[in-house]
């Protein structure tokens, strides 16, 4: 089964990353960086290893985003930002094939030992299965 594994994070997360501290979020020094780049390399490595990974990708930060909707007049409405309620917003992602839930929530256990640095939040990981036909609703 396919399985769509996501990591969240915020604006403030993103900044934190080039050196602006901010409550939640704080001040990452290269040496982090490298380890949490390493980490998530290592990680992307063993998945393409093993068959399970499809697909991963890191997201830009969401104020390179854009929303596009429908006004009360029917016309697109476009506003920046994914989303105008919250703050966290998806990150990035793997698409992987396991063999069972337990095997993908191994996964997502592993993703939670990623390093950063301290008081840094960390987000949990969702895991939501990929449908493979109409008849799995």
């Amino acid at each position: 089964m396919k399985y769509l594994v996501m990591i969240q994070g915020t604006q403030a997360d993103y900044e934190g990353m080039r050196g602006k501290e901010s409550p939640g979020s704080p001040n990452w020094n290269p040496e982090q960086l490298q380890s949490m780049y390493a980490f998530m390399g290592e990680l992307n490595n063993d998945l393409a290893e093993s068959g399970e990974m499809v697909d991963a990708q890191g997201l830009a930060e969401p104020a390179r985003t854009r929303s596009v909707g429908l006004g009360t007049d029917g016309k697109p409405v476009i506003t920046d930002g994914p989303y105008g309620e919250t703050k966290e917003v998806l990150a990035g992602y793997w698409v992987l094939e396991c063999e069972n839930v337990e095997r993908v929530t191994e996964i997502a256990e592993r993703i939670l030992q990623c390093p950063g640095p301290e008081g840094m939040t960390v987000y949990p990981v969702v895991i939501r299965p990929i449908l493979d036909g109409a008849g799995d609703v």
